[in-house]
């Protein structure tokens, strides 16, 4: 079976334990008709800071089996039990999700979570008597890239949160040609936030608009983060000036 795995989730009003708590007072999930499908391997979905993009990729992670500090089935990099900050698993009791099948290998990025992800891996392989993957001894990108190349190339669900964090332009070039090459296997579902107008170009995906009226498909050309990076090229030194002025 292709990709897409994962063919829609949606969220269950009678699931929803307090309206008042995070995340449920988002305003995307302020009525209980939030759903998203998936219709292509490769889905893209951009917004603002705490529209709930993350949020949203947490809950999805939580539902294929994954931590939703990151990392893949079976994996608990990041002991989180006593954590303050709120995250996605209360979202993922919440949803309900349709598959055809149900896969569940794969991997959950988040950039955040990176160095505790990597010094567990490390860990994990030399407690097994192997040699550890040392993501680390590399520039922040390099180490980027190199994770992604060698944890994406099996038939899973990979969803990334914001993947660019750590990679230059050149670099979030590299990650496309990565993305393309999982995209050509036929069985790699890619679910993606970003805010990098150099990744959201990616051809083929599913680009979908995220806000407080809900999620929508959207052109690259309408997206905010396009709009303000091309009318920066076009004069840098007046933009600036423009957005120090306002």
């Amino acid at each position: 079976m292709r990709a897409p795995y994962l063919r829609r989730v949606w969220l269950d009003g009678n699931r929803i334990p307090d309206r008042e708590i995070y995340p449920f007072c988002l305003p995307i999930f302020s009525r209980d008709e939030f759903s998203l499908e998936f219709d292509c391997p490769v889905t893209i979905i951009v917004g603002e800071n705490g529209v709930g993009k993350s949020t949203i990729l947490e809950g999805i992670a939580a539902l294929a089996g994954y931590d939703e500090a990151g990392g893949g089935k079976g994996y608990r990099p990041v002991d989180h039990s006593r954590a303050v900050e709120a995250m996605g698993g209360a979202l993922s009791q919440s949803l309900r999700a349709s598959w055809l099948p149900k896969v569940t290998q794969g991997w959950f990025f988040r950039a955040e979570s990176f160095f505790s992800v990597s010094r567990y891996l490390d860990q994990a392989a030399m407690d097994a008597a192997s040699a550890p993957p040392d993501f680390l001894s590399h520039s922040h990108g390099e180490g980027f890239l190199r994770f992604f190349e060698e944890r994406c190339r099996r038939q899973g669900i990979y969803i990334f949160d914001e993947p660019e964090s750590a990679l230059s332009p050149s670099r979030q070039v590299q990650f496309l040609k990565l993305l393309r090459r999982m995209d050509e296997t036929g069985f790699c579902q890619v679910i993606m936030a970003t805010h990098s107008p150099i990744l959201m170009a990616y051809p083929g995906a599913r680009l979908l608009g995220l806000s407080k009226h809900g999620l929508e498909p959207i052109k690259l050309e309408q997206t905010q983060h396009f709009r303000l990076l091309r009318e920066f090229c076009l004069d840098p030194e007046l933009f600036i000036q423009m957005m120090l002025d306002d």
